[in-house]
């Protein structure tokens, strides 16, 4: 840290805390210090201790936290008193009162009928279905051939999205959903890190093309929909699991609109941030070549000449590690907000009801006291359970409390599988002529422009 909390005796000789920060403006606040440079601000904040406050606009007060000890109290042993940050309000327009929006007990009661779909024992059978998909996509590689590997991973996560949870075959779905998918998401993050925006029923181009992707959105959703509620075939996919769910209190089960609203978060949540992790890991790995023989080797030993199983999975820990390593210097939630819901007090310091509270994963991910040379690549670092000897929160890709992602075991079978079935084939080289590799902050943390990678194979398809 860069300097200290400050700690004073009040009146009633209570012991508590200060927040300090940087100055800003007078109106804006340093809306425009975090807008030009998230994650660098963060990183910058960070070292002002390990609760820091700034201002966004003329009112609202905004703390980053970053201590594992204090980020648990607020995800985990007072959540209670916080609800998501007001920001994700840009989000309802997209994915209505979905998980990843919705709160309190509705929050609880749409998480309870959602779960049955990702117990482990679903997952695995999920597993034969993100190898074969990702097989028959790269077997269309050609050696040598340069490929934009972000459109790739975009592509075979939303394929298998779409087999996994819906039963569907979106073959190239990304060329169908992903432009609609990604003018909703580039004008929601614009309005989230803006200070006032004005009403969507206001006819601007932004407002229309908006309004327009989500219709895309909608056609597509409400179309899956439909044609189930038509089917007397039961199937045991998400959405089946969705439309069949009934509440244990008072047996009702979801409307079409609050099962859209689920589809809409997991095609979201469910395959942009994997696509992420996995166009990160790529990169981080053809930038070290020696954490990329020692996959490969555990790759050929574990594997071979065979086609993967799902059960290879537990059989390749060097590649979780290569994950878990990936996530945590590019975690593709990059930060967590919540608003205080009433006054608490965390770590010393009073939060007012409406303050909103920062925790940011990438700047945890990067503290030398939990992890030596944080900007250095070292799958070997999480070897013998190293997450559990460090602060439960120094490291969380996944969230954590009772929002942490549902999908986190799903997301990590999904991540190993696809990278063993592309290792087992082929090396992805960054292209020669590349620009300087940045990442991009939008609601999830990408590579800026994409990433050009070569494609070179290391063996020839034998399956």
């Amino acid at each position: 840290m860069v300097t200290e909390d400050v700690l004073i005796l009040s009146d009633s000789d209570v012991l508590k805390l200060i927040p300090r920060g940087p100055k800003g403006r007078l109106f804006t606040g340093h809306v425009k210090d975090f807008q030009a440079d998230p994650l660098g601000f963060l990183q910058r904040l960070s070292g002002y201790g390990s609760i820091a406050k700034i201002r966004f606009g003329p009112f609202q007060k905004v703390y980053l936290i970053s201590d594992p000890d204090l980020i648990k109290q607020v995800l985990v042993t007072k959540a209670k008193s916080f609800v998501k940050s007001q920001d994700f309000n840009s989000l309802k327009p997209i994915i209505g009162e979905g998980l990843l929006t919705s709160e309190k007990q509705y929050h609880l009661r749409q998480r309870r009928l959602i779960q049955p779909a990702f117990k482990r024992s679903n997952i695995s059978g999920y597993g034969q279905s993100m190898i074969d998909i990702t097989n028959d996509y790269v077997s269309k590689w050609r050696n040598g051939e340069e490929r934009i590997i972000t459109q790739d991973t975009m592509n075979i996560t939303l394929d298998i999205i779409s087999k996994t949870m819906f039963n569907l075959d979106f073959k190239e779905g990304y060329n169908t959903l992903g432009p609609p998918i990604e003018t909703a998401m580039r004008i929601a993050v614009k309005r989230m890190r803006t200070l006032f925006n004005l009403p969507l029923w206001i006819p601007t181009k932004k407002n229309r093309d908006f309004k327009q992707a989500i219709k895309e959105l909608d056609s597509v959703l409400y179309n899956i929909i439909e044609q189930r509620r038509q089917d007397p075939i039961k199937h045991e996919d998400m959405l089946g699991i969705l439309m069949d769910a009934r509440d244990e209190e008072d047996g009702i089960g979801m409307t079409d609109e609050q099962v859209r609203d689920e589809l809409m978060t997991i095609f979201l949540a469910g395959h942009e941030t994997t696509a992420n992790a996995l166009a990160w890991t790529f990169y981080l790995l053809s930038q070290n070549p020696e954490a990329e023989q020692k996959l490969f080797d555990e790759v050929d030993r574990v594997i071979g000449s065979r086609m993967p199983a799902p059960e290879d999975f537990m059989k390749l820990p060097y590649l979780q590690n290569v994950m878990w390593e990936s996530m945590r210097m590019y975690p593709p939630a990059f930060v967590i907000s919540r608003k205080a819901d009433e006054d608490v007090e965390i770590g010393g310091c009073h939060f007012r009801k409406g303050d909103m509270i920062m925790m940011s994963q990438y700047v945890m991910h990067r503290q030398p006291e939990y992890f030596p040379d944080p900007e250095m690549f070292r799958p070997e670092r999480f070897e013998n359970n190293y997450v559990k000897t460090i602060p439960t929160y120094a490291y969380f890709p996944f969230g954590g409390g009772p929002r942490v992602c549902i999908g986190n075991h799903f997301a990590m079978m999904e991540s190993v599988l696809i990278i063993a079935s592309i290792a087992r084939r082929f090396r992805v080289k960054l292209a020669p002529d590349h620009d300087p590799i940045t990442p991009y902050p939008s609601i999830t943390l990408r590579p800026r422009g994409g990433l050009r990678m070569i494609v070179e194979e290391r063996k020839p398809d034998s399956g």
